[in-house]
């Protein structure tokens, strides 16, 4: 009688995973440092570089050693950094802005949303599409892109799209960092109201930061807490994008078409662990270090899956995206800073 072929040990079956995913993981860690070296020492956007850097060797994806462990990157590494992303929001911080700033807040993020998918029918983009750049515009910008399209289906573009709204909503933003205060200082605007303007319109959190500090600290610190007010709202966002997404994901197609894609539950795993951190650090649980160290990782896993979807995309393949893409997201920017500073002007 043949004796049947011994089970490998758990532990090395774990090893030969982390073996197999070491080759794509390592070079995404390894572009993700240099683009953090360039930015550190020339200044500039982290994200993009990241991007551009990957895009530079995305024949590397082609291979076959490095192809599991860029997936890994782009998927498990991108959400882990999503829900870390909780420990910089306490309850106190969004109270503590008041209704008023609340509902300009929630009215910005809700307006835009909706603008973005009555004007990407009228493009010809589908409803994931419009929902993923509605999102990255009325959150925050590249992190809530990439929170966005783990629930969204899936199909050959998917990753296409995200990074050419990563691209744009980076460039915008990083626009933004530079004009809005500008029109802050030449309207005279208070700190309260100007960092109001500027948290509730610009996409990113660090040129939010960027912009506020530009003009005094008193506006920075507002814009940081507004802008968190901003990203405490991806988990709705979030939930109801897999909500309404739930029955595409589960036929494996978007609007009718695209390839087979996993279902996902409501909630996602990232989503509890981001509510988590919230919940414990309003408790003040999380100590000062703690809550730098969840802060750094959280932005390290960002960047190194950045790097994992540009490895993924060449420039060819992003060109394709067209230009309503890049309409629409301009479209939504504006929107967001019409409204926004309309709201400011009237409470002045």
């Amino acid at each position: 009688m043949p004796h049947a072929s011994p089970q490998p040990h758990p532990l090395m079956a774990h090893c030969g995973k982390l073996a197999a995913l070491w080759p794509g993981l390592g070079l995404s860690i390894l572009l993700a440092m240099a683009a953090t070296f360039v930015a550190t020492v020339h200044g500039g956007p982290q994200l993009l570089y990241a991007l551009f850097f990957g895009m530079a060797l995305h024949h590397l994806y082609a291979d076959e050693r490095s192809r599991p462990g860029i997936e890994f990157s782009g998927r498990a590494v991108l959400r882990l950094g999503v829900g870390l992303l909780g420990a910089r929001i306490t309850a106190a911080q969004i109270a503590a802005l008041g209704w008023t700033t609340a509902a300009v807040v929630v009215a910005g993020v809700l307006t835009t949303m909706l603008l973005a998918q009555w004007l990407g029918r009228r493009l010809g983009l589908t409803r994931a599409e419009a929902t993923l750049s509605g999102g990255a515009v009325a959150i925050c910008g590249a992190s809530a892109a990439l929170a966005i399209s783990a629930v969204l289906p899936r199909d050959k573009n998917s990753d296409r799209f995200t990074l050419m709204v990563v691209v744009t909503v980076t460039l915008l933003s990083t626009l933004a960092m530079v004009l809005y205060p500008l029109v802050a200082r030449l309207l005279r605007l208070p700190p309260e109201l100007a960092g109001l303007f500027l948290g509730g319109t610009i996409h990113d959190v660090a040129q939010v930061v960027g912009a506020g500090y530009m003009l005094d600290h008193a506006t920075g610190d507002i814009a940081v807490v507004v802008k968190l007010l901003r990203v405490a709202l991806l988990t709705l966002v979030v939930v109801v994008a897999s909500a309404a997404f739930r029955h595409a994901r589960r036929a494996g197609t978007q609007d009718g078409a695209g390839s087979p894609a996993g279902s996902a539950g409501l909630v996602p795993w990232f989503l509890w662990l981001f509510i988590a951190l919230v919940a414990v650090n309003s408790l003040d649980w999380i100590a000062p270090a703690a809550q730098e160290l969840a802060n750094q990782t959280s932005r390290a896993c960002l960047v190194v899956a950045i790097a994992a979807l540009g490895l993924k995309t060449s420039f060819g393949q992003l060109a394709q995206a067209g230009w309503r893409p890049m309409l629409l997201i301009a479209a939504e920017t504006l929107w967001l800073a019409l409204l926004v500073l309309a709201c400011v002007l009237a409470m002045r």
